[in-house]
């Protein structure tokens, strides 16, 4: 037993260099806002415990109400066989905001591993005080809640009122609470109706902060943001947004209510309100008279060319790469024409959009590639491309233009003496190489002799073929046309169908290791099968009452119970910070058994 300690503590100590971090970091941190009055932490972290001599400069503009507090902090962990150790040390201040202002608190020093160390600096906004008392007017068990518009209220807002055409317009939808505000259950947005509207891409986790708004101080996110193109000149106008709140509001406990009292509290219970945003109204101004050229941009575009080669032979690929890069409407514009010399033959161009969404348009690079093969020797010349578009710094249209490029062709293997066909009439005909030239003809008509179609059995078999062949045709197919004319029984035959194609989509998305996107996909096919096949609106369907409709439908109970044990898993992992890829295979291996075992199970 003493060996077998023996080598256990000889390991542990073998394996404790492999542990140790390399990198040592200390940061500080602290609220970005707070307000006079407030308290809260300030702290300082470094990753090792080999530390002496920790100080902090002077802190203004705060009272310390405690601190440094010293705590230690470490962790094991083995992923995949490799085993990381954490170590850190966290020292802790208490400080009360006395003044408002912008602070800057310098960044603290310390000795660690035999290193002086300096840690970042802390920004913090402070606030004025509330004005107001804390929303939330509350009353007994028995009574009710009224929150008012000062407690919980969205805003809808745009950076820009005056714009032109195509301009980008970014709309942001924020919220402002001083409530315990719990979620939405009903979301009905404008339909941005003579806008091209794109949403950007918020972070999952929504960051929270304090902002001071007319006397009161709020905890603040934004909710949603879009990026809108104005489609036409005038006035257009955003309608309002509406948004259903759910609000949790505690309970008072009537004093002289023993049995709450000896309970713990009368705890709480939700309140509904309905949020409406203004409308908004934005004067989107006309283009000044628009060039031959136009390519459509708007915004501070570039644009660049480049060829594969300018020595080729007769039949080989030229490939013009035109790249229109900048801020703007880079998805709404039409390719610029690559002029090639009439004897090559030219394919469709391709693009590749490489670009993200920002407040002022999109951000990034359109690539267009032109492909061309040349099928006759010689030197030819591939002219500049013009690239046209309204320069919104300068309110100006602005022409930019490409480089121009030599081609020499050189004989290649075949034979490259062709003839390009390229017309929609005789006169357009090119003739390369060869001195041919049209051949006109003379329009003859015939006239047959000794014969009349009229009241022949070819005559009449001309119309009786036909109604037969329809009649036969409807009879065959009226079942299908009565059953595609009914559309929830064309959904119910096609949930199964909808939800694999889904869950291939998953598949892709699990392959990436797009977890959130992965989860997302995967509970729009459980949800998206159940309200197919029931021919039940999603929006009528929640773990309340999925259960009594699947029973209704003649689902048995355990598998009803091992539906929404899927449901649950989903949506536990999507959140869970174990193994994301064992998880994620878990949940695919058991969307598509579920979905398998319900699609016999559900009774019409």
């Amino acid at each position: 037993m003493k060996r077998i300690i023996f080598l256990w503590a000889m390991l542990m100590m073998a394996a404790i260099p492999l542990w140790a971090d390399d990198e040592v970091s200390f940061t500080a941190s602290a609220p970005d806002a707070v307000a006079v009055g407030d308290q809260f932490r300030l702290s300082y972290t470094i990753t090792t415990q080999e530390v002496r001599d920790f100080r902090v400069p002077s802190i203004k503009g705060f009272e310390v109400l405690m601190g440094p507090s010293r705590s230690t902090q470490s962790s094991v962990q083995i992923i995949n066989g490799k085993t990381t150790s954490t170590q850190s040390i966290t020292f802790t201040y208490i400080l009360m905001a006395k003044t408002e202002g912008e602070y800057t608190i310098p960044g603290a020093t310390i000795t660690a591993d035999g290193n002086q160390m300096v840690s970042n600096s802390v920004k913090i906004k402070v606030l004025p005080a509330d004005k107001s008392s804390q929303g939330g007017q509350q009353r007994g068990r028995t009574g009710s809640a009224t929150i008012s518009g000062n407690d919980l209220f969205i805003t809808g807002t745009i950076n820009k009122t005056t714009v032109y055409e195509q301009e980008a317009i970014l709309l942001t939808y924020k919220i402002y609470t001083q409530v315990d505000l719990r979620g939405f259950d009903n979301v009905k947005l404008p339909d941005f109706k003579g806008f091209h509207s794109q949403e950007v891409e918020l972070p999952a986790n929504r960051r929270w902060g304090l902002e001071h708004y007319k006397g009161r101080n709020y905890q603040t996110t934004i909710f949603r943001q879009f990026v809108l193109f104005p489609q036409q000149s005038g006035k257009l106008t955003i309608d309002a947004a509406r948004f259903d709140a759910s609000i949790a509001v505690a309970t008072q406990v009537d004093p002289f209510d023993f049995d709450s009292f000896f309970n713990g509290g009368g705890g709480s219970y939700m309140v509904k309100k309905s949020l409406f945003t203004p409308k908004l109204t934005i004067d989107v101004k006309a283009l000044p008279d628009k060039p031959a050229d136009f390519s459509g941009g708007v915004g501070d575009l570039n644009i660049s060319s480049s060829i594969n080669s300018t020595s080729v032979k007769t039949n080989d690929a030229v490939t013009v790469k035109l790249v229109i890069s900048g801020t703007g409407n880079l998805k709404l514009l039409s390719n610029p024409e690559v002029k090639f010399p009439e004897d090559f033959e030219i394919y469709d161009p391709k693009s590749e959009n490489n670009f993200r969404l920002t407040s002022d348009g999109l951000s990034g690079n359109k690539v267009i590639e032109y492909l061309a093969i040349p099928r006759n020797p010689g030197d030819y010349k591939i002219p500049p491309v013009s690239f046209t578009y309204f320069d919104v710094k300068s309110k100006s249209y602005k022409t930019l233009t490409t480089e121009g490029y030599d081609l020499h062709v050189e004989k290649g293997e075949g034979n490259a003496t062709q003839t390009i066909a390229n017309f929609t009439n005789k006169e357009e005909l090119k003739v390369l190489n060869e001195d041919i030239r049209f051949i006109k003809q003379n329009e003859v008509k015939l006239t047959p002799r000794g014969s009349f179609f009229f009241g022949t059995p070819g005559y009449w078999l001309f119309y009786l073929i036909p109604a037969l062949v329809f009649i036969v045709f409807f009879v065959i197919y009226r079942k299908q046309i009565a059953a595609n004319a009914n559309v929830a029984k064309v959904r119910t035959r096609k949930a199964n169908k909808v939800a694999v194609k889904r869950l291939k989509l998953a598949g892709k998305l699990l392959a990436d290791n797009k977890k959130d996107a992965f989860y997302d996909e995967v509970l729009k096919a459980l949800w998206g099968y159940v309200s197919d096949k029931l021919s039940i609106p999603m929006s009528r369907l929640s773990k309340d009452n999925i259960e009594e409709e699947l029973r209704n439908y003649g689902v048995d109970d355990a598998l009803i119970a091992e539906f929404l044990k899927v449901l649950d898993n989903c949506e536990f992992a999507r959140f869970a910070p174990a193994d994301a890829n064992q998880g994620m295979d878990k949940i695919y291996a058991e969307a598509l058994d579920i979905i398998s075992k319900m699609e016999g199970s559900i009774k019409h």
